[in-house]
């Protein structure tokens, strides 16, 4: 069994997603556009080069997107109280990937040791997208 993030997206899905290339590193195993789908797809003009469905391994998960046609309304909410762990394999690792999530956004919690023994940070990505970043030496 496994677990992979499926974020969503009004019309920025591809930046957001080199992005996080940039960050984790890899190639997507997937990326298509609304182009590439069915005929009968329904797709707004100026829209057809959005992002389908992309997909990043990640360590042995898979982070995953897709733009939403405007169409369809926007990106569903219920984010608010979601955000993901990412957990590193060193401090510095931590550094370098809490760095470039946070780039361009938010801030929660600087990278810091905490209390339960982690080193932790937390930050708002500037796609909206909350992140847990820690290394846990006895984990690591």
């Amino acid at each position: 069994m496994s677990l992979s993030p499926y974020f969503f997206y009004a019309g920025n899905c591809r930046e957001a997603f080199e992005h996080y290339r940039s960050v984790f590193g890899g190639e997507f195993a997937m990326i298509s556009t609304f182009s590439e789908g069915p005929s009968d797809m329904k797709i707004p003009d100026g829209e057809a080069d959005q992002i389908m469905h992309v997909s990043l391994p990640v360590g042995s998960s898979m982070l995953m997107g897709s733009d939403i046609p405007s169409t369809m309304g926007p990106p569903s909410g219920g984010s608010e109280g979601v955000s993901v762990a990412v957990s590193a394999n060193s401090r510095e690792h931590a550094d370098e990937l809490f760095a470039g999530l946070s780039d361009g956004g938010e801030v929660g919690m600087a990278m810091d040791d905490t209390f339960w023994g982690a080193y932790f940070g937390t930050c708002t990505d500037r796609f909206g997208k909350k992140w847990m970043v820690s290394f846990d030496e006895g984990h690591g």
